[in-house]
This record gives structure tokens, C-alpha cells and sequence, in this order.
């Protein structure tokens, strides 16, 4: 079983960050940064929709997606996403939400079906708005804060000069994930994406 829905509607793929130009290097628009690049392969740019969200209609691995990034501040991220799944029609079951995770070593991707929020506001308003939480995660790991820094400051800074170096190769590997993860199902995309690191 390779967890695909069998309906064959689009897809709706989320990325996560806070918008406007101060955030957009920051740790926590790496969701962002995922949705842009995919769209970028597409050939398609987002772009403003009634939804409260940046959204591009693309295909992606040959199947038909829907791209959003959500143009509300993180923590109220549920009232856009609800709003393009209900214009779109779209099930839970092929939502993909890409995020930030700082319980995830910087570089390494994971995937997931449902569970909690782990104490990140978007997924916790996303989970509200939908009244479920049985949608996909890709999880772009961030790793924890230096020291004693409090980690609502860490995520909201922008990546190091290392991890800047390192940043395209880690998007890329979360971008190929969602594609995976669209055309092969969760189990799949997890055998190859969790063994990378």
C-alpha cells in the first residue's frame, strides 16, 4: 500500500513563512522558499488570489497541484489555507503542508501523514481551520538554537553563512520530496528522503 488517494483531484501543496521582505531569509519561511522553488520548476509564479494566499496552478511530477503560501503571518496561516482548499475543492488526504521543524538536524528532510503540532503555531491554525489533522508534512529540518537562545528568536533570524551555502542543496531535496511524495505515496518518498541523513 503506498498511501496515494485514489481520487484524482489536484493537489494542494502549502508552504509555510511569514510574508513581506524582513522575513523572507528567515529559518521559518522555509516553507516558502520550498513552494517558490517548486513553482519556479513549473515555470509559474504565484500570485495573488482571493484566498488570502499566493497561489499558482501548476503541474508538478505530472500531476495537477495547486501552490500556496499563505499571505496572513504564520501563526494564523489556517484561515488562507481553508480558504484556497474550499475554492479548489481540494481533500485533506492530498494536502501537503512543507514547514520549518526544529526538532529535525539542519539539511534533513522528513515526511509525515497527521500527528501533532509540536509547538509550531502555523500547523496548530492549519489543523484548526481543516478539523483535522490527517494531512501530509514535509519538514525541512532547521535544528535547535545555540545555547540558550529562545527558539521563537531562532526562527525568526535568517539561516548562518554556513547553512546559506548548504541551504539550496537542503531545498531541493525538500522541493524533489513533494514531487515523490505526489507521484510514489508517503512510504516511498520517506525510504528515500529520511535516509539522506
Amino acid at each position: 500500500m503506498t498511501n496515494i488517494p485514489t481520487d484524482d483531484g489536484p493537489w494542494l501543496v502549502v508552504g509555510l513563512g511569514n510574508p513581506g521582505p524582513n522575513y523572507a531569509g528567515n529559518r521559518h519561511n522555509a516553507g516558502f522558499m520550498v513552494v517558490d522553488l517548486l513553482a519556479e520548476r513549473a515555470g509559474s509564479r504565484l500570485k495573488s488570489h482571493r484566498s488570502r494566499a499566493d497561489v499558482a496552478e501548476v503541474r508538478l511530477a505530472g500531476a495537477r497541484a495547486v501552490l500556496a503560501r499563505p499571505l496572513s503571518f504564520m501563526n494564523l496561516s489556517g484561515g488562507p489555507v481553508g480558504a484556497v482548499r474550499t475554492f479548489y475543492k481540494i481533500d485533506v488526504s492530498r494536502i501537503v503542508v512543507v514547514h520549518d521543524e526544529l526538532d529535525i538536524p539542519f539539511g534533513a528532510v522528513r515526511l509525515k501523514r497527521g500527528g501533532g503540532d509540536n509547538g509550531h503555531n502555523g500547523l496548530r491554525s492549519i489543523s484548526s481551520a481543516l478539523g483535522s489533522r490527517d494531512y501530509l508534512r514535509v519538514r525541512v529540518g532547521i535544528g535547535r538554537p545555540p545555547g540558550r537562545m529562545d527558539p521563537a528568536d531562532f526562527v525568526l533570524r535568517d539561516f548562518g553563512t554556513t547553512e546559506r551555502r548548504e541551504l539550496p542543496l537542503l531545498l531541493e531535496h525538500a522541493a524533489d520530496s513533494v514531487e515523490m511524495l505526489i507521484t510514489d505515496g508517503l512510504e516511498p518518498a520517506q525510504n528515500r528522503y529520511h535516509a539522506l541523513l
